[in-house]
């Protein structure tokens, strides 16, 4: 039996704040609007959803296209629904936030995006539609999972110095960290698996490198126990 309802309804999009690491740099991806509404604006990745596809599976689409990556990291991050935020018709996107490694997966224009571009995540162009707002909630989320979350691994390539580590975690959340107390914290949590490389290229004493154990991780947290920076 085919329902009709007597009511109107919104269209549904997803919006995704897609961040990476480029030259010690957290950058967000924007791709240029080449219709109307807001031709020529910046703006974050997304469409509407397909009649059949889940909610994840239609950002996971949009993210491919427009990066060209699959691998990564996502998370939903809410509605954004207020009247008017789409001159067109009423739509209500449900956003998400999602993590490229560039180091591993770098991302590139798909054919929906031939004019896409990482920008700084905290000082970006104008953007179209509400996205301002939706990247201000993606980079509140995504500070405050840093925190208390391994987040930042998925951003450093598969082998990294503590040096490195350190200085993600100083650009993100923009605040210095003691080095002594920083290592000694995230050394105590078990995860990090001490490697037999050093660094290259390094011009005095190259520091050693390590690797992220995802397994100590898995196990740390099926335990309940805690992680914070």
């Amino acid at each position: 039996m085919e329902y009709r309802y007597p009511y109107p309804h919104p269209a549904l999009t997803v919006d995704c704040a897609v961040f990476g690491l480029d030259e010690g740099r957290l950058k967000v991806l924007l791709v240029e609007r080449g219709e109307e509404p807001y031709k020529g604006a910046w703006a974050l990745p997304g469409g509407f959803v397909r009649l059949d596809e889940s909610l994840e599976a239609a950002a996971l689409r949009e993210l491919e296209e427009e990066t060209g990556v699959r691998e990564l990291y996502l998370e939903q991050l809410g509605a954004f629904g207020e009247p008017g935020r789409d001159p067109r018709e009423r739509v209500v996107t449900v956003a998400y936030f999602a993590i490229v490694n560039l180091f591993d997966h770098p991302a590139r224009g798909g054919s929906d995006a031939s004019a896409a571009a990482w920008f700084e995540a905290d000082a970006p162009p104008r953007l179209a539609f509400d996205h301002a707002d939706i990247l201000a909630a993606a980079l509140d989320r995504l500070r405050g999972k840093l925190r208390r979350e391994p987040l930042a691994f998925e951003f450093l390539p598969r082998a990294f110095t503590l040096t490195q580590l350190q200085r993600f975690y100083e650009t993100v959340l923009g605040a210095p960290l003691d080095k002594r107390n920083f290592r000694k914290k995230v050394l105590s949590y078990g995860i990090l698996e001490e490697l037999d490389e050093f660094e290259a290229g390094a011009a005095h004493r190259a520091a050693r490198l390590h690797r992220f154990d995802r397994d100590a991780w898995e196990r740390l947290r099926a335990s309940e126990g805690s992680y914070s920076v």
